[in-house]
């Protein structure tokens, strides 16, 4: 049976932003190895006792991972956005619980860390096509609870980078690397040089081909995240577990 989603004392904001990720349950091996590498527990915005590292010391770890802890360990689904006005987050938690229940779990496949533009992030070796389908269905499924793009979101996405499908995307659905264009990673750091994405990259492998050969991953929840105000950290408000 799916869990139900854990509702948790939140105001709802015209300023807060909700996304809708995949974080591995709390009680997962992978979710304490994310957790500890990225020194933070989403559910609770406390510390984690961060894992040990080879190759870093604890204060480097923390800088390069300032970004990425802000969010906690996750691989995006629906990009963050804030709600129309018609709509609470209640709605979406029992919006996002409906979709749980249309929609299977699927194996992720080995993931392995590696350089995504300037930073390092955990990717399978290709995208299943099972998790792009549940990645389209909470793009697809949720958008009417989206409130426009602002002028500040649009510059926040620096759209000058951006290709043509891109762009396009962006106005549709809120952000640019959706359906097609569609990867789905964990990150592991912010923008860092080449050296130090691969000592990161040294540094989390063998933790990770473990992971992968004792506990493979699954996409098995999609989890409901909430940041209270632009430039706080998200908070894990809710899990809905897939069905089937």
């Amino acid at each position: 049976m799916p869990m139900r989603p854990q509702y948790r004392n939140q105001g709802c904001t015209m300023t807060a932003r909700y996304a809708i990720y995949f974080a591995p349950a709390q009680d997962s091996p992978w979710w304490t190895f994310g957790a500890g590498w990225l020194g933070r527990d989403e559910f609770a915005d406390t510390p984690f006792l961060a894992s040990e590292s080879a190759h870093f010391e604890t204060d480097e770890r923390l800088a390069i991972t300032l970004e990425p802890r802000r969010y906690g360990f996750h691989a995006t689904l629906k990009a963050p956005f804030r709600l129309g006005k018609k709509h609470t987050h209640h709605h979406l938690i029992e919006r996002v619980q409906a979709l749980s229940e249309q929609l299977s779990a699927c194996a992720i496949g080995p993931l392995q860390a590696q350089s995504l533009g300037k930073f390092v992030a955990l990717l399978p070796s290709k995208t299943p096509a099972q998790v792009a389908t549940v990645a389209q269905t909470c793009v697809l499924g949720l958008d009417d609870l989206r409130a426009p793009l602002t002028e500040e979101d649009l510059a926040r996405r620096q759209i000058s980078k951006l290709d043509a499908r891109e762009l396009e995307l962006l106005h549709c659905y809120g952000y640019p690397y959706v359906l097609e264009k569609f990867r789905f990673h964990f990150s592991l750091t912010g923008p860092v040089d080449q050296p130090t994405r691969e000592r990161v990259i040294q540094d989390v492998a063998q933790h990770v081909k473990q992971l992968n050969q004792h506990a493979p991953l699954v996409l098995d929840r999609l989890c409901v995240f909430r940041q209270a105000t632009l430039g706080a950290p998200f908070k894990r408000i809710a899990d809905a577990v897939l069905a089937i």
